[in-house]
This record gives C-alpha cells, structure tokens and sequence, in this order.
C-alpha cells in the first residue's frame, strides 16, 4: 500500500516531492508507488540528478554498506529518505532510527523529518548540513 500512513498528509507532500522534481526510488518493494506525484514530477532511477530519493532498507548491514554512496549521490539541496519496514505494522528490521542516526550523521547530513510512509515503511529524511553545502547552494536556499 502507498498511502500516507496514520496521518492523511499526501504521501508525495509528506515526502517532500515538489512540482517538477526528480523522484528515485531505489531498492522499491515490488508494486510500490507514490500516489499522485504533484505537476512534472517524475521519477528516476538516478540518485545523482533526483530531488528527491527514496530507499528503501531491511536491514542494517546492507544499509552500512551502502551509506557513503547514498550521501555521495545526495546533490546539495535535495532529500534522502531512507526507509525500513514499520514495526507498529508488525514488521521485522534490525534498523530503528539510532542506526540511521549513527550510521548517516558522520557522513555530514543530518536527519530532518521522521514519518511513516505509508502503512508498512517508516523513514527518515537527510538533508545535506547547511554549513557542508557548497556555497551557492547555501545562498541559493535563501532566496
């Protein structure tokens, strides 16, 4: 299912997806969507050039593993969510929020919402600290 979860926010609003934004989903469960992307939002499979991106995760070891590269993709003024599945929806993980924490928080990010994303994943969004942003990106965000 790919509804907001308990909140009745948006799914593509909760998950920050703007109009014309570039959406990648990595590592999506078989059939899951994101329910009516806003205007000229698309998605790909390019973390590289997304706005956004969404990764889904299961358990700890493989999200370690691929920590440094999900942040090194991450451009200067977009989103990470990293998701796991939900334990409230009776799901198992080895992940909860610490690991995401003290896995992603060296790395030079920091975590700005938690949310549930939709009935059977929760996540966490990174964000690029301002003070590691490139200088244009930082003037840029003040406009």
């Amino acid at each position: 299912m790919t509804d907001s979860g308990y909140s009745g926010t948006p799914l593509a609003k909760k998950l920050r997806i703007k109009p014309g934004h570039r959406v990648a989903l990595l590592h999506a469960p078989r059939g899951w969507a994101i329910p009516e992307l806003p205007p000229d939002a698309r998605l790909d499979q390019d973390p590289t050039a997304a706005d956004v991106t969404v990764a889904f995760y299961r358990e700890t070891a493989e999200l370690r593993a691929d920590a440094r590269k999900l942040v090194a993709a991450l451009q200067p003024t977009a989103c990470l969510w990293i998701t796991w599945p939900r334990r409230a929806a009776g799901h198992l993980s080895d992940i909860t929020e610490n690991d995401l924490r003290e896995v992603f928080l060296p790395l030079g990010v920091v975590d700005v919402k938690v949310a549930a994303v939709g009935e059977d994943w929760s996540g966490l969004a990174f964000v690029w600290r301002k003070e590691n942003r490139p200088a244009s990106a930082r003037s840029a965000t003040k406009r």
